[in-house]
């Protein structure tokens, strides 16, 4: 009898412990939820190359309007970047695979910490990027970045990249 009443306030803090605990305390998430990131990005104009993580469009953004107009094109080569001005051409590269693509940036985002740059399924595909793996290391360096004064600014980048431009897309820009 006396043990019986040792552990029935034992019993007792324990259930208010549990009841009082936070939901999902008890049950460890297999990975975190991304980090949002919300407010206005500044425009990168120096055309240098950037270091982080890509991922790509989900289904429910397909034909849905980008930043610039146009319905989002899953088999396009269109991609997002908070940074990179609209129209900015640059070619990616998958540091695992070592596989590039070039891309136009047409649309804002992505709004996850880290993430640089979204891209159609096809270019992510193109360069290694698959369902299963989903978000990989890549290097965005801009090509040609257009200028607020109409102006395009040119990358550093090998003769071969800069073929697939049109002659007025490569003109130099003009100095003041």
């Amino acid at each position: 009898m006396r043990r019986l009443a040792q552990a029935i306030p034992m019993a007792l803090i324990a259930g208010l412990a549990v009841a009082f605990s936070p939901p999902g305390a008890a049950k460890t998430p297999l990975r975190e939820a991304p980090q949002r990131v919300t407010g206005p990005a500044k425009p990168d104009l120096s055309a240098r190359k950037r270091r982080g993580a890509a991922s790509y469009y989900a289904p429910r953004f397909f034909g849905k309007p980008m930043a610039n107009g146009a319905p989002m094109n899953p088999r396009g080569n269109n991609a997002a970047s908070r940074t990179l001005p609209l129209g900015t051409v640059a070619k990616v590269t998958n540091v695992a695979t070592g596989k590039s693509a070039i891309i136009r940036i047409e649309d804002r985002g992505p709004y996850i910490k880290g993430r640089i740059v979204d891209l159609s399924p096809s270019t992510a595909r193109e360069i290694g990027i698959t369902r299963r793996i989903g978000v990989a290391k890549v290097v965005v360096a801009p090509i040609a970045v257009p200028l607020p004064d109409g102006r395009v600014k040119l990358g550093r980048q090998p003769p071969d990249v800069l073929a697939h431009l049109s002659p007025a897309t490569t003109a130099e820009p003009r100095s003041r």
